[in-house]
């Protein structure tokens, strides 16, 4: 077990994994995980922001299977999911997508509107400003699970952003590779070793290019 992020993190890395790339019987095994070692709070945003990676029929299942096995029970409202902050989730989503992205943000809207500038719409009001800026889970660890999600899912592409956007969000690489480690049950072992290799490059070209941008030493 790598140890260089905390249980909780753990835990929670896993249940984004197999809720987007699981079969029903490994969610329950790390649900039953869960119980007692994770706070109940956090492991709802994680089953909310499941639905941007694994759609909605994956999610509601997940929530119905954390429901039924911990006995933890919904909260009787909530007023952030509310239409009326549609203007504060377009605000909040510009910055929390900025931070994922880094230098990378431009290009991503771009490239997004390209395809469809109903896509870039939702990707920013939706996905980064109701979903990923919720308070209640921080971005580094909204991240991870993202990672360890798109690992589950196959979907490599998407996975190489949120190495970047992982380690744009203050996760240290120990840490992105330790997530990755906790999948080691969940996702096969060549995939994962071509995931772990994935962040070794991009690990690299980062360092690379901040040695471009260091000023020269001056003798």
């Amino acid at each position: 077990m790598n140890p260089s992020i905390d249980e909780e993190t753990r835990l929670l890395v896993r249940f984004a994994a197999v809720v987007t790339g699981g079969s029903e019987a490994a969610t329950r095994v790390v649900i039953e995980e869960l119980i007692g070692k994770v706070r109940p709070d956090l492991v709802d945003e994680v089953i909310l922001q499941s639905y941007l990676f694994a759609g909605f029929p994956r999610t509601l299942n997940a929530a119905r299977m954390w429901r039924a096995i911990s006995g933890h029970t919904a909260p009787t409202s909530d007023d952030s999911a509310s239409s009326a902050h549609v203007a504060d989730w377009e605000s909040r989503g510009e910055q929390t997508c900025a931070i994922v992205y880094g230098d990378s943000y431009e290009m991503l809207r771009r490239n997004v509107r390209e395809l469809h500038p109903a896509l870039d719409a939702w990707m920013i009001t939706d996905g980064y400003g109701k979903v990923l800026s919720r308070p209640a889970l921080d971005l580094k660890r909204r991240e991870l699970c993202i990672v360890a999600a798109c690992a589950a899912a196959g979907q490599q592409r998407q996975l190489h952003s949120h190495l970047h956007g992982a380690l744009n969000s203050g996760a240290l690489a120990d840490e992105v590779r330790a997530a990755l480690d906790a999948l080691a049950d969940i996702v096969p072992p060549a995939e994962l070793s071509r995931y772990r290799a994935l962040l070794d490059r991009v690990v690299a070209a980062r360092r690379a290019a901040r040695e471009l941008k260091s000023p020269t030493d001056v003798c």
